[in-house]
């Protein structure tokens, strides 16, 4: 989708200290080989005691102060997770506004996996669209992966996990960036690749066991078959990347800088450079084999980096491409109109 009139006025975030690969080796909590595989420098780690939900808020107190927008003129707020909140039965959104932004606003947590900050940004921006009284959209998401059924070094090989969180403030009025296209495409013929036997098994509901993405894609590779499911990923990529270059009135070659999922190095390759004929250097790869894949917060994190940092400068686009296991696809171009305050 095209849009117009639609900015980026803050972006925030909280993020832990790092812990490198060849600590996470010596301390044994991470196999050299999957160092060597996933190549990434290190990653962030949560201190005991700060669940997800306070990540997100503190990294949107940020955003909200850089964006100057009111509090009172968030119409919405969406909080994106892949993994445990820290409670069942239990509303993070609702704590993120009570902890940063107060008011009756909707805030509605939003469940697209990795995938799941783009598809925040793709709903705030239809949200902000319907109504011309609404003015801003607060997105945050927010994870942490720990604990006796997750292994942020080897529950999905070739991919580390990091914690922390991250923000966006989307306005009608204005702001240092503007949204030009998006673009989100599902595939839910897919969905299985991320699942162990039958759907809804009995003992996968009444127990929590160590998540292996790697057994869960085997097995269902075995069946599916490896061409056909790598067509299918590939044709849903294009699909989302074709339909918001298009809208933005863009060429790939036009496109200053990517910023994509944090994989390991090798996945990123064949995930997406390889196919799309991009160097790593027009990547945010530095800044990214530092953090580790954040779950649904990477675009967010690597794009107020981008602007921090004057890897982005005013006038120049950014294409932001995400995926979630369901499957789903994002696309959206970002193009910087000025350097924010907060800027280095």
């Amino acid at each position: 989708m095209r849009f117009d009139g639609l900015y980026l006025a803050g972006l925030g975030s909280w993020l832990p200290p790092a812990t490198t690969s060849a600590e996470a080796v010596r301390s044994g909590q991470c196999s050299a080989e999957t160092a060597r595989k996933s190549e990434m420098e290190s990653v962030l780690v949560a201190p005991d005691g700060i669940a997800p939900p306070e990540m997100a808020a503190r990294a949107a107190r940020v955003a909200l102060e850089r964006s100057g927008v009111a509090r009172g003129d968030i119409a919405v707020l969406l909080h994106a997770t892949l993994f445990h909140q820290g409670y069942d039965l239990w509303s993070p959104a609702a704590y993120v506004q009570r902890a940063a932004v107060g008011g009756t606003c909707p805030a509605i947590e939003v469940r697209q996996v990795s995938n799941g900050g783009m598809a925040a940004l793709d709903l705030a921006a239809s949200y902000l669209l319907a109504d011309p009284a609404r003015q801003a959209a607060l997105i945050t998401a927010a994870d942490r992966f720990d604990g006796p059924d997750f292994d942020r070094w080897h529950s999905d090989p070739g991919t580390a996990y990091a914690d922390g969180g991250t923000a966006m403030v989307l306005s009608r009025v204005g702001g240092f960036a503007r949204l030009r296209s998006l673009a989100v495409v599902s595939g839910p013929e897919l969905e299985g690749m991320h699942r162990a036997g039958a759907a809804f098994g009995e003992v996968e509901m009444r127990t929590r066991q160590l998540v292996d993405l790697d057994a869960h894609k085997r097995s269902y590779l075995s069946e599916a078959g490896m061409s056909q499911t790598l067509a299918a990923i590939l044709d849903g990529q294009r699909e989302a990347l074709k339909r918001a270059l298009s809208d933005a009135e863009l060429e790939l070659s036009d496109v200053d800088r990517l910023v994509l999922p944090h994989f390991g190095r090798r996945r990123l390759v064949s995930n997406y450079l390889r196919h799309m004929d991009v160097p790593l250097e027009r990547t945010t790869w530095d800044f990214d084999s530092k953090i580790g894949h954040l779950g649904a917060g990477d675009h967010i994190v690597s794009l107020e980096n981008l602007v921090r940092t004057g890897g982005l400068q005013p006038g120049q686009t950014c294409l932001l491409m995400g995926v979630g296991a369901g499957f789903s696809w994002s696309s959206a171009v970002i193009e910087l109109l000025e350097k924010p305050e907060w800027a280095d």
